[in-house]
């Protein structure tokens, strides 16, 4: 019996061994020995830093976006108000890196190609390849608490770490790397704070929840395309919250202390951070410049310099005053004309009248009764006649000589509105040059004041309505934003006015510090300004624009510097080899995770390295894509012009996806092989033939990050002889 039990028991321990035979998988402790990350962290830290730090200064002239981006860090050293379609915190930070490594703010930052010649502009460069250097860590860091693979986190640090784009937008004066900085610090302290999750309300959780917060702050404190890393701390954010309400050993008390930590932590921290950078933002830049034009006169009345600045003007409008016209739509312009006549096939062939954002003295018009000529009412002898609510008025230009006009003729832009044009001699026009004024909300016979009263200029001949569509005009109309006299009578801010210059020698003069706005008002309506710059924006001539669908397959890069042989030319672009290993890896990853959900829907069994492998790919790549997805997608509804560096951030994501990916496929294919030192072989020399890959194609197309100077690439004696895959490519 005890053989015959011996024997019946036999066939056990082999099937017991089957399910074990996976561990030949290179296993996670063999893998990545606790004793060696902190000598990776170091290797990743000091080759990030090393390939952004290199030939940091060169070329020393304005590269692309330097000439925006290094220019309003010199508005924040000036103390300049300007306008930028982007919040505030990345020229701030540049502006302050600037101004503590010794640069004066004086260098104009006109054009790319200008000298820096004695100016410091190293430090604002140092700053965001900084920031661009910090970022691998960042990443690296990100995949290793994802995955618990050291040799996932260091295939994506060598990934960033050895890209020619990454390396190229780390190094100059722009916004990218401060907004891919403070991205990742959102992503790691949100997988960092998961990770804190069996111990919630510790000092660890708090530590990575309140880091989150801050760094979503930072994130959409840079630009808009922040809140698509808000969007994604925020579906997990549900994910979390709907797994401990389904939690039933936990009490509706807890739970809700969990739902307001992550209130004050990921929603009530970032909005204060972010509304103080605005306070910031108004409080530095508390003098007149270039961005005036774009606000309202409320809002340039507090700006040192600003010709509203603490001044005294007529009170109340009188006939033969000089005045401007502001329209109070936001970033809705001033009323304005210039000799440029309409073109042929755009309504009537007479002066053009168009909303113009800046100070001009294009702006100045006259007013003037409709039926006879006050010119002469500057004479000190002839008494003064103030305008009031309902009165007939004339306007004429007072540098054209022309009189508001509008007819029948169809509007430039907007259909079925009505042209408006500066029309007539001298002064002297037709029966069409002349508008009721109207004040919203008074009675007839009230007088009307300066920045106070909102206006309506009806127009006598047609009943249409003055005001402005917020359209931009082509370049006949020098991309001004239309004027038209709309039909319908809708009470809107877009065809209310406001009377902002005045000037009137006869009449006396009152003090307008009443008009100061509070400081909500201010930030509402700078946002309002931001987004419909956002929506506006247009490319350059001879810019080179792209569409989403050619960012992944690294179809078309950026000249950030030079066109001839003799130029030092930087071109942006990804390093293919990196690029179209990301985008193999997606296509990869959406195949693993389709086989391993089928695998698991029809109840295979897997062993316990096989469900870790599972998880890491389930559940950290599925992170990773989501935040691929959710930093791509929205880009194909977007309808203002897009570039290909817009791209950066999704990168990012799908380089984390690669490393995890490849880490995966290595471990299960080197799973096959029997014997244990054999699996690991197998992996270690598919992991090396990756990096030594990435290196190479590192190696061949560095120059385009570092700079070129000689023959262009059709050329065999061109360092980049060869290696012009794509026709698309302009190097």
């Amino acid at each position: 019996m005890p053989a015959a039990g011996r024997g019946q028991a036999d066939p056990g321990p082999p099937r017991q061994r089957e399910p074990r035979q996976p561990r030949r998988l290179p296993p996670h402790s063999a893998a990545s020995p606790a004793a060696a990350r902190p000598a990776a962290l170091a290797l990743v830290i000091l080759l990030s830093f090393a390939s952004r730090f290199h030939r940091l200064a060169e070329p020393p002239h304005v590269c692309w976006d330097e000439t925006h981006f290094g220019k309003m860090g010199s508005y924040y050293i000036n103390r300049t108000f300007f306008f930028d379609v982007h919040p505030p915190l990345g020229k701030m930070l540049i502006g302050l890196a600037g101004y503590l490594s010794g640069y004066d703010g004086t260098f104009p930052f006109q054009k790319p190609g200008d000298r820096y010649e004695q100016h410091n502009y190293v430090g604002m460069r140092g700053f965001c390849a900084f920031l661009g250097s910090c970022l691998v860590p960042l990443v690296y860091l990100t995949v290793l608490e994802l995955s618990k693979s050291l040799p996932a986190a260091l295939l994506t640090a060598f990934i960033l770490i050895f890209d020619t784009g990454c390396i190229t937008l780390s190094q100059y004066i722009l916004l990218d790397p401060i907004l891919m900085f403070f991205l990742m610090g959102a992503v790691l302290s949100m997988v960092k704070c998961n990770s804190c999750a069996d111990r919630p309300f510790s000092a660890s959780w708090w530590f990575w929840m309140s880091l989150t917060g801050v760094s979503l702050a930072g994130a959409i404190g840079v630009k808009f395309v922040g809140l698509f890393v808000v969007l994604l701390v925020g579906l997990n954010t549900m994910h979390d919250l709907w797994d401990l309400l389904g939690n039933l050993s936990l009490s509706l008390v807890m739970f809700g202390k969990h739902l307001l930590a992550r209130v004050l932590c990921l929603i009530l921290l970032p909005i204060a951070l972010y509304t103080a950078m605005f306070a910031v933002h108004f409080t530095v830049l508390n003098k007149s410049g270039p961005g005036d034009g774009f606000f309202s006169s409320a809002f340039q009345s507090q700006l040192i310099g600003n010709n509203l600045h603490n001044i005294s003007v007529p009170e109340y409008l009188a006939y033969g005053s000089v005045v401007t016209m502001k329209n109070l739509r936001m970033a809705g312009g001033y009323l304005h004309s210039h000799w440029h006549l309409y073109p042929e096939g755009i309504g009537a062939r007479q002066q053009q009248v168009t909303a113009y954002l800046h100070k001009d003295l294009n702006n100045f018009w006259i007013i003037k009764k409709h039926d006879s000529d006050t010119a002469d009412l500057s004479d000190p002898s002839i008494p003064v006649e103030f305008v009031r609510h309902g009165d007939i008025i004339r306007l004429e230009h007072k540098e054209t000589s022309r009189n508001l006009h509008s007819h029948q003729h169809e509007a430039p832009l907007t259909r079925k509105h009505f042209q408006v044009t500066a029309y007539g001699i001298n002064g002297t026009g037709d029966s069409n040059d002349f508008w009721r004024i109207e004040v919203v909300g008074r009675k007839a016979e009230k007088l009307i004041r300066v920045l106070r009263s909102q206006v309506r200029l009806t127009h006598v001949a047609t009943g249409c309505i003055l005001g402005s569509s917020g359209k931009i005009l082509p370049k006949w109309g020098w991309e001004q934003l239309e004027v038209t006299c709309t039909p319908y009578l809708k009470e809107t801010p877009n065809s209310l006015w406001n009377f902002e210059d005045h000037i009137n020698p006869k009449l006396p003069n009152i003090s307008l510090d009443v008009l100061k706005p509070s400081f909500a008002e201010i930030l509402l309506e700078s946002h309002m300004v931001m987004i419909q710059g956002n929506t506006a924006l247009k490319p350059k001539d001879n810019e080179v624009t792209s569409k989403p669908w050619h960012w992944p397959i690294n179809y078309q890069g950026l000249r950030f510097s030079g066109v001839n042989e003799t130029d030092y030319r930087v071109y942006l672009l990804g390093n293919p080899v990196i690029w179209w290993l990301n985008l193999i890896t997606i296509g990869l990853y959406l195949l693993i995770t389709v086989s391993t959900a089928v695998a698991l829907k029809r109840g295979v069994q897997l062993t316990s390295e096989l469900k870790e492998l599972s998880r890491v790919v389930l559940r950290g790549g599925g992170q990773i894509m989501l935040g691929w997805l959710l930093h791509y997608l929205p880009f194909f509804m977007m309808g203002r012009v897009l570039y290909f560096h817009h791209y950066f951030p999704a990168m990012l994501f799908s380089s984390m996806l690669t490393g995890i990916t490849w880490d995966t496929l290595l471990k299960f294919f080197a799973g096959f092989w029997s014997p244990s030192t054999t699996a690991r072989k197998v992996y270690g020399a598919g992991f090396l033939a990756l990096v030594l890959l990435i290196i190479y194609s590192f190696y061949l197309f560095h120059p385009l990050s570092y700079g070129i100077v000689g023959p262009m690439a059709s050329d065999p004696s061109s360092p980049m002889a060869g290696l012009r895959w794509m026709d698309s490519w302009e190097f």
